[in-house]
């Protein structure tokens, strides 16, 4: 185990929560319920206190005095290592479900897996994570059941978002240093897959849906390579601090 190998890994893990945090966060004042803009807004917060610790943890480990400002806001998009999943926009309620039920699932095993990491940092992270994420599945796994089960209308958009979002999944399940994994500092990604479709079947089945049967998107996140919409939104969420260098409320 190196230091770049586990900086890289753990920025991955951040990244992705990062990014899903600013896409959660634009549902606020947007959702179909008032009730589900707390919602939105609490899953959001859940997943930048991920990302926090994670950055700050990855600050420390890569040694050249960057803080977890400088990793979420002073660097550009290629260096970015979270997966397509997260990054896309989602202006559809569906969508949007339909991509948290799928992350939920993953970082529910995930960090499951992480609790018995060697690394106390990665550990203490996942023990603290996993009961928020476990509650982020189930508040996705209710909205796909009442949306796929719903009125003829919902259960079209429901089936068209989990068609959307279901390509995108497979990235999840890419590879991460061998060393990492035989270290038990990380978990091996490939064997989470059956774990993960374990907890996604069940509740496309009850929402009277069906596994979507698409082609996986060959994603390139993990190598700093992103979609379009990635430009756009780290031009939204590093805006004001790239504005106001230094700036301390």
């Amino acid at each position: 185990m190196t230091a770049p190998a586990l900086f890289g890994y753990t920025v991955s893990l951040a990244d992705d929560a990062l990014v899903s945090a600013q896409r959660t966060g634009w549902w606020i004042s947007r959702a179909p319920e008032l009730e589900e803009d707390v919602a939105l807004a609490n899953i959001g917060l859940d997943q930048l206190g991920q990302a926090r610790a994670l950055l700050t943890y990855a600050g420390r480990v890569e040694g050249d005095g960057r803080s977890e400002d400088d990793l979420a806001y002073l660097r550009d998009e290629r260096e970015f290592r979270n997966v397509w999943l997260v990054e896309r926009a989602q202006t559809d309620f569906g969508v949007a479900m339909a991509r948290l039920l799928l992350l939920a699932a993953w970082q529910c095993e995930l960090y499951g897996a992480l609790l018995a990491s060697t690394d106390p940092t990665l550990a203490a992270v996942a023990g603290k994570a996993v009961k928020e994420v476990s509650y982020h599945l189930d508040h996705a796994s209710r909205w796909v059941v009442r949306l796929g089960d719903g009125t003829d209308e919902s259960h079209v958009r429901m089936q068209a978002g989990l068609d959307a979002e279901w390509p995108y999944l497979e990235e999840l399940f890419g590879p991460v240093d061998a060393g990492l994994v035989e270290s038990g500092v990380a978990a091996d990604p490939p064997a989470l897959r059956a774990a993960v479709l374990a907890r996604l079947e069940p509740v496309v089945a009850e929402a009277t849906l069906v596994l979507p049967d698409v082609t996986p998107v060959r994603g390139r996140g993990r190598e700093g390579i992103h979609t379009e919409e990635m430009g756009y939104l780290l031009a939204e969420m590093q805006h004001l601090h790239r504005s106001h260098p230094g700036a301390v409320w």
